[in-house]
């Protein structure tokens, strides 16, 4: 980012629908100062934009034939008040722990639109999920479906399940390999057999009612074409149920990964072009295998929660390092770090951050943004041209940090977990907040 006229904008595909910044360089969110959300909440807060999250749930609902065939992705980032956000929006919620239900059932979702995912579900989640009733339980080892169905006739209930299938598919930004995930810890194996063994064994249980499969191919996919090839070789499971067992299976639930744009140089998935390829595939492949086409059902969490959510930090120590004889890096150091947001130590993620209190016009330099956590690899933005006249005070906010980063947020070097805060015409409304040292303590014996 060469130009400090690019650096004061605010690419729109990345960050909140509600995003503006004003004539006084400061940026709204949903109508509201960033500048008066820090004053008031302090920083780190992170500061979502409702009605950007609210639209993409309705965005998801119309490419893919009704809210009803969406199930938001909790692991993305999940509050009671996102669950209640969710459940207006008519969606089904996807959880995959005991504690993500027991949070979307304090916020008064429907049982009945929950799906329950984990590769190592305790007897207690079991035991929770068929005693609140939720909709699905995914499948994913003959042991747990043995389980299930001894726990659910203990109860008196019929468990609807699906079972989760290993396609053989990875769509990890467009590379798709064939052969070589068998070896890790979700599903049963299409190959070896496992998943239609799987199926056949839900289908003779007392207690369960199998009415669908489950795959998923990857995150962070920007096309149709992993899904596609996911959907086709699950299909072959359903003819093989429907021709050797009489069954016609109602459900094809294709899991999520759908891509967004972190930094200016991206482009997010189109979600209607990519929805109705996916859904004209699904239908011209069950055609060709003579079985009745499934519903599908999709599970998008970053797509939802990511571009709706910025994170806000105070910057404090900035200083110049050299590089080499002839060459320095200016570090600019803020108030969180990866305790907030661990995505680029873990995995090399980059985001897009800009200064939201005020325009800049400051030759640009090379710059890196880093965190106040004893890591040399705590490290937000790594490689940068940003204006020289960035200082101590001024409030940087990093865009797309919906997903995955509360969620995955941790009290590293004893920092508190930070206030999440919703804005939404020009109102702030406070969700979770800040953790502080005396919460951590409280937890000591």
């Amino acid at each position: 980012m060469a130009a400090t006229d690019s650096f004061n904008d605010l690419p729109a595909h990345v960050w909140p629908r509600g995003a503006a910044r004003q004539e006084d360089g400061v940026v709204t969110i949903g109508g509201v100062p960033l500048t008066e959300i820090a004053e008031e909440y302090g920083t780190p807060v992170m500061v979502v934009d409702e009605d950007d999250f609210r639209s993409r749930c309705r965005d998801m609902a119309r490419a893919f034939g009704g809210a009803h065939n969406v199930h938001y992705a909790s692991k993305a980032f999940l509050t009671r008040r996102i669950a209640a956000w969710v459940d207006e929006e008519g969606l089904a919620l996807d959880v995959a722990s005991e504690n993500e239900l027991r949070i979307a059932l304090a916020a008064g979702f429907p049982a009945d639109r929950v799906t329950a995912h984990g590769n190592n579900k305790a007897a207690s989640y079991l035991r929770l999920c068929l005693e609140a009733g939720v909709g699905h339980v995914v499948i994913d080892s003959h042991q747990e479906l043995a389980e299930l169905n001894e726990l659910a006739g203990q109860l008196g209930r019929v468990q609807e399940v699906f079972v989760r299938v290993k396609p053989g598919v990875d769509a990890h930004t467009h590379e798709f390999v064939a052969t070589s995930h068998e070896d890790q810890k979700f599903g049963l194996s299409l190959a070896s057999g496992s998943a239609f063994r799987a199926a056949v064994n839900a289908l003779e249980a007392e207690h369960l009612s199998l009415s669908g499969l489950h795959c998923h191919v990857g995150s962070q996919v920007f096309d149709a074409e992993g899904f596609k090839l996911a959907a086709e070789r699950v299909l072959n499971l359903y003819r093989q149920i429907w021709q050797e067992r009489g069954v016609a299976l109602t459900y094809l639930d294709l899991g999520g990964g759908y891509g967004i744009a972190y930094t200016p140089d991206e482009a997010p998935l189109d979600v209607t072009t990519v929805a109705a390829d996916l859904l004209r595939e699904v239908d011209d492949v069950a055609a060709d295998l003579e079985i009745p086409a499934p519903t599908v059902l999709v599970e998008p969490g970053r797509a939802i929660a990511g571009p709706s959510t910025v994170t806000v930090y105070t910057a404090g120590t900035i200083k110049d390092v050299h590089t080499s004889y002839t060459d320095t890096r200016r570090y600019i150091a803020v108030d969180g770090g990866m305790s907030d947001n661990i995505r680029p130590a873990l995995y090399a993620s980059e985001y897009d951050a800009r200064v939201v209190n005020r325009f800049l016009d400051g030759a640009p330099v090379d710059t890196r943004l880093v965190g106040s956590h004893c890591e040399s690899g705590d490290i937000l933005v790594a490689e940068a041209s940003w204006p020289a006249d960035i200082t101590s005070g001024d409030l940087v906010a990093l865009a797309a940090t919906g997903a995955y980063c509360y969620s995955m947020s941790s009290n590293y070097n004893s920092f508190g977990r930070p206030a999440v805060v919703s804005v939404r015409n020009g109102h702030i409304t406070p969700m979770v907040r800040r953790e502080s040292v005396e919460d951590i303590l409280a937890r000591e014996y």
